[in-house]
């Protein structure tokens, strides 16, 4: 397959050391503890206020101050020694956003749209309680919520092992075997080695680009981030400079523009973005938006987006907008993603045996290239296997047990467990899920992107026949481990043995633990979320949450007729699809960037306008200014400088929830 231009400058930027280092040791487990501590809980609360993921800006504000604290100490921090602290900081960090986590488990069991469809008290226990009492108190420390806290505690688990068992044995045929480049792994381990440079005493351009991204992610923070975070803390009302996390525009352009959701967010981190992902996937994510904005009032006049009324501003008329139509069509766009992906995979595969046999040379076998270097901390292939068989018989028998315990409890309204649906599930663990993930595994190795078929596990429930809510919030044995291979290759290019990795797992595994259900609390305690304490939550938790129930809607009594059966067309489905692949088709045949068609599909998304806007901009900057003036470096330059300014966001951001805690922990209200 031939790669896109784009896609190559990625491929040489670093080469993997002769050498590996076990840089788990002291150092690492007091940055676990660091992060667990002290970032968890600004990680959080940044997700509930502006909806952004803090990881990467929680990773580099940990290995800034151990730095700090290093060269105090007359010591060094090696290239190994920061990658650890880079992924535990990552890895330990809890996510509170939609789709997971306990606070939005007990906003999902009262959320306006889960009753509207009829799913709010279908809700098991097991995954959160109904009660108005216990949910009234705002704490988790309640009877009711230990088993739902227990199964959090288990799928914590499963998830830190699953990457050591079929994610470990697709990096090892993907990067071993095959010998693939993976494009995007030199950028996580970019501001890496500028850090480890810095520690060493080196003035590179890593560690002065770094800290001018750092300066400017400070500054734009305090204004942005830190002003209404610590106004509403102190104040009655909080100040706030620019609208967060976004301005609705969609009532001022309903007139000439009805149907279109339009806002826009002013964060800078958003244009700074679009200068580090690939340009022609901007380019076609704004196209994809420009097609969308022009499309809708055609469609509404057309009577296909009959639910949008006037007024009802841009969450609802997502909502609306993805019921009467887009459900469908974004169907058929991401069908077509996972069926270009498939061909690409078998594509490349054909390409490189014609090569082989064109060359003449003869090639080892399949086992004699499978085994490692020596000195890399290779994990055995049995012991993989292993934690794989594992940790898929657990997940099946626990939703065994789960599914079972909701037919007892309301044998009416939910299915009972069949063979037919454990054989499903047993089909999709130990069949599906390795087929998937080494086509995933090799998207990501040759182009830097892995694909998912979408909807399997909601198209499979229905298909099913089952009946009831408990089968969505049950633990599903399908999962993709195509981009745990990427963690691993930037292991192995900043010289970190691989078996270090693995003790980090299981150090941080109870600091996550702990760390989710006392931060948890804590924030609930601040207030309800949503509200208007956590702008996010407010403003976009219900319009997610209608997605998710109009979905769940199809396994209800009555389903076959009820929102889902409004939502899907068949039709509208087959014309996303063959749009999808027809323009692949083109690109491919007149050799034009594969990108423009993976960006297109974001932009007719529709969900995010707020973010394409302002990355679109950013990509034009990047290409026909910076990479002008900058030449061949600028690619590494704006990849370390959006590092610096992820940093330099989270020393603000944590800064300013330190402030919202004191506040919150001494002031009282009297109501």
């Amino acid at each position: 397959m031939t790669a896109d231009k784009e896609l190559q400058q990625f491929r040489d930027l670093m080469k993997p050391p002769d050498t590996w280092v076990d840089a788990f040791g002291l150092k690492a487990i007091l940055g676990g503890l660091f992060v667990g501590l002290v970032m968890t809980p600004a990680s959080m609360y940044m997700q509930l206020v502006t909806g952004s993921d803090i990881g990467p800006a929680a990773q580099w504000v940990t290995i800034i101050l151990f730095l700090e604290v290093a060269r105090r100490s007359f010591t060094q921090l090696s290239r190994p020694e920061i990658y650890i602290l880079y992924y535990m900081a990552g890895a330990t960090l809890v996510h509170s956003g939609p789709g997971q986590g306990l606070l939005w488990q007990q906003f999902l069991v009262q959320s306006d749209q889960m009753r509207a469809f009829g799913i709010a008290d279908k809700i098991p226990t097991w995954y959160a309680p109904h009660s108005p009492d216990v949910l009234g108190s705002r704490s988790f420390f309640n009877a009711a919520w230990y088993v739902p806290i227990a199964l959090v505690a288990l799928s914590m688990v499963l998830a830190r092992l699953d990457n050591f068992g079929l994610g470990y044995i697709m990096y090892r045929i993907t990067s071993d075997v095959e010998k693939l480049p993976f494009p995007m792994a030199p950028v996580g381990a970019a501001g890496v080695t500028a850090l480890a440079d810095a520690s060493n005493g080196q003035e590179t351009w890593r560690w002065r680009v770094f800290s001018f991204g750092a300066v400017l992610g400070m500054a734009f923070a305090v204004v942005y981030l830190a002003l209404p975070a610590v106004s509403g803390a102190f104040l009655p009302e909080q100040i706030s400079i620019f609208p967060v996390p976004f301005k609705d525009l969609s009532k001022n352009v309903q007139n000439f523009l009805p149907a279109t959701p339009m806002m826009l967010s002013f964060d800078l981190g958003l244009l700074i973005l679009g200068m580090v992902l690939p340009f022609w996937a901007m380019v076609g994510s704004f196209i994809g938006l420009v097609l969308g904005v022009i499309g809708n009032p055609i469609l509404y006049h057309a009577g296909i987006l009959k639910n949008w009324t006037p007024d009802i501003g841009a969450i609802r008329t997502i909502n609306s907008n993805t019921l009467d139509f887009y459900f469908s069509f974004g169907l058929g766009l991401t069908l077509a993603i996972a069926f270009i992906g498939f061909y690409q995979v078998f594509a490349s595969i054909r390409e490189a045996k014609i090569e082989g046999n064109r060359s003449g040379v003869a090639r080892q076998s399949f086992f004699e290239r499978l085994k490692p270097p020596p000195g890399r901390g290779d994990i055995h292939m049995w012991a993989a296997v292993a934690i794989y068989v594992g940790t898929m018989c657990v997940t099946i028998f626990t939703a065994y047990l789960l599914l079972a315990h909701a037919h007892r409890m309301d044998p009416g309204g939910t299915s009972p467990v069949t063979w037919t649906l454990l054989g499903v599930f047993i089909f999709y663990g130990f069949i599906y899920t390795p087929i998937i993930s080494y086509v995933s595994a090799r998207m990501e190795g040759i182009i830097g992107n892995s694909i998912n078929i979408p909807f399997v596990r909601e198209a499979t429930f229905i298909l099913t026949g089952y009946q009831g809510a408990a089968i969505w919030f049950a633990p599903f044995p399908a999962n993709n481990y195509g981009s745990a291979t990427l963690y691993f290759r930037k292991t192995e290019l900043t010289g970190t043995k691989i078996s270090s990795m693995l003790k980090a797992e299981l150090f941080i595994l109870p600091i996550a633990f702990v760390s989710t259900v006392i931060f948890s609390q804590f924030i609930w305690n601040i207030a309800p979320v949503p509200s208007a304490s956590f702008p996010y939550t407010e403003t976009m938790w219900e319009a997610i949450a209608f997605r998710s129930g109009l979905m769940m809607s199809a396994t209800m009594p009555g389903g076959t007729h009820g929102p889902f059966a409004e939502a899907f067309h068949l039709s509208y489905l087959a014309i996303g699809f063959v749009l999808a692949v027809g323009l692949f088709g083109v690109l491919r045949f007149f050799s034009l960037p594969i990108l423009l068609v993976y960006g297109l599909i974001r932009g007719l998304d529709q969900a995010a306008p707020h973010v394409i806007i302002p990355q679109f901009p950013g990509a034009l900057l990047g290409r026909y200014y910076f990479a002008k003036k900058f030449g061949e470096m600028w690619k590494q330059y704006i990849i370390v400088f959006y590092a610096g300014y992820a940093c330099g966001t989270g020393l603000v951001m944590m800064l300013s929830l330190g402030l919202v805690f004191i506040s919150k922990s001494v002031f009282q209200s009297p109501y």
